[in-house]
C-alpha cells in the first residue's frame, strides 16, 4: 500500500511562527480567533507560497532557511495585514 502524500504550504507555518511576535506589539488589536485567522489570511495571502510535499510526516522538499529579507517581507505583510483588520474587524 502507498504512503499518503500530503501538500503543504510551509508559508502558513512561517506567518503563524511570527504571529504573536507582531501581534505582541500591538496590544490594543483584539486578538479573538476570528481576528488572528483574518490577519493570517491577509498575511499569507500578499506572501509567495512555499510548497513542500510530505508523505506521512516526512518532509521530502526542504525550503531553504529564512533569510533576513525573507523574515522582513514575513514580519511587514503581518504588520499591515494587522492594521487592516484593526480598521476592519469582521466579528
Amino acid at each position: 500500500m502507498e504512503k499518503p502524500i500530503f501538500l503543504k504550504n510551509y508559508m502558513e507555518d512561517v506567518v503563524l511562527s511570527y504571529l504573536d511576535e507582531v501581534l505582541s506589539k500591538y496590544p490594543e488589536i483584539c486578538q479573538c480567533e476570528i481576528c488572528k485567522h483574518d490577519i493570517v489570511a491577509i498575511a499569507l495571502n500578499n506572501l509567495p507560497p512555499k510548497y513542500v510535499v510530505r508523505e506521512e510526516g516526512e518532509l521530502y522538499s526542504k525550503v531553504d532557511t529564512l533569510d533576513n529579507q525573507y523574515r522582513i517581507d514575513v514580519i511587514s505583510a503581518l504588520t499591515k495585514a494587522v492594521m487592516t483588520v484593526k480598521d476592519h474587524p469582521r466579528h
